[in-house]
């Protein structure tokens, strides 16, 4: 059966020798807008595409605001020092993601909670949240504290797990049950959406990834998205050193971040937007391909949940155990295909093995069974 499947894999990239996991694709303007920046020298933070790309971000996800920042990651610890987490604070988050998740949480002070993920989504569950809320919360007038540790439970942060939107509707009515700030980790979705709302506007702010193994890609960058002006105002403040503006002065009215995106950067991105809607027709496109070759054979492939729109962006196999798992990761990158097991739980790696966690039944199951499949759409027979 592998060599069936690496045989399949190989004839859907035009039996390259090597197949990547997923590759960035650039067939629009990205050398120009690039050489623009370089011809006029705004290259660094400051720039037209900078805002340019703002805005059709905003535009494209149906936010009122963006803001542009160095990486994900720098989106999401900018967001949660801008929501108040700090210091004594906990954040829950799912133990099934990746460790940039758990990092921006560490990066506050505050400390991760891991909650279980559900199977059909692979994101945070909504019933396992509710459970671990009603054991081990108590719900006061100022928010709501953890019974076990007494600190204060200050933000929930589901994240679109390959793209595929989590139940985010209901996670978002929990944490408003509970006083809790949702921030939706969207890294991987842009182009998702949950019910016609795209991933990452169900909470106070949602972040985005453009590195360089996304759907589109600015070398390394991320993006805020919010509806909430006052928000965003302080977001893009925040994120340029907390410098007041003013042509020639140099004064910062508090410790802020060298977070913002170079505009040599936002003119790849600018570029790769315009082409956006084409990759994610194609992204689907390749996702059925797979679906109806692994059907066929019997193997369960990752589908977007109900009420939902995915993007695709990295496609999944469910092998039966951890042993296939491992031999179908040997055999097919023995091969020349590169495949790769979901990330190692976050409770497990050794900075975060003292977390509280919940019962994490299916983020092990999953742990144990998930295996990406090649998911670029570059040298790709679907079109």
């Amino acid at each position: 059966m592998y060599e069936n499947i690496v045989k399949f894999i190989r004839q859907t990239y035009r039996g390259r020798k090597l197949v990547p996991l997923h590759e960035p694709c650039f067939k629009g303007r990205e050398k120009q807008y690039v050489i623009d920046t370089i011809d006029t020298s705004f290259v660094s933070s400051v720039g037209e595409y900078v805002t340019r790309f703002e805005k059709e971000i905003a535009t494209f996800c149906g936010a009122k605001f963006a803001v542009a920042t160095i990486n994900g990651t720098a989106a999401l610890h900018a967001t949660l020092k801008l929501s108040g987490i700090n210091a004594g604070d906990e954040v829950i988050t799912q133990p099934l993601t990746f460790v940039a998740t758990a990092n921006a949480i560490a990066h506050t002070g505050a400390k991760p909670v891991f909650v279980d993920v559900d199977r059909k989504t692979l994101g945070l569950s909504p019933e396992k949240l509710d459970y671990f809320l009603k054991k081990n919360a108590m719900l006061r007038s100022c928010g709501t504290f953890n019974k076990k540790t007494g600190r204060r439970i200050k933000a929930c942060i589901p994240m679109h797990t390959f793209g595929h939107p989590c139940l985010i509707q209901d996670i978002a009515k929990i944490c408003r049950k509970y006083k809790i700030i949702l921030i939706e980790d969207a890294a991987e979705s842009i182009g998702s959406y949950y019910r016609n709302l795209h991933t990452g506007l169900f909470g106070k702010a949602g972040i985005l990834s453009f590195n360089g193994n996304k759907i589109i890609t600015t070398g390394g960058g991320g993006m805020i998205i919010t509806n909430n002006e006052n928000f965003a105002e302080k977001a893009k403040h925040l994120t340029t050193t907390a410098k007041i503006p003013h042509k020639w002065e140099y004064v910062h009215n508090k410790i802020g971040f060298n977070y913002r995106l170079p505009n040599i950067n936002a003119a790849l991105g600018c570029a790769q937007l315009e082409n956006l809607p084409l990759f994610l027709k194609r992204k689907r496109k390749l996702a059925e391909h797979y679906r109806n070759f692994f059907n066929k054979i019997g193997m369960s492939f990752m589908i977007e949940p109900d009420n939902s729109l995915s993007n695709y962006w990295l496609n999944s196999i469910i092998l039966k155990n951890l042993n296939e798992k491992n031999k179908f990761l040997y055999y097919s990158n023995s091969k020349g295909i590169m495949t790769r097991p979901a990330w190692r739980l976050m409770n497990k790696l050794i900075m975060y093995k003292d977390s509280q966690c919940g019962d994490l039944s299916n983020s092990k199951w999953l742990e144990e069974r998930i295996v990406n499949i090649p998911s670029s759409i570059k040298n790709c027979i679907i079109t």
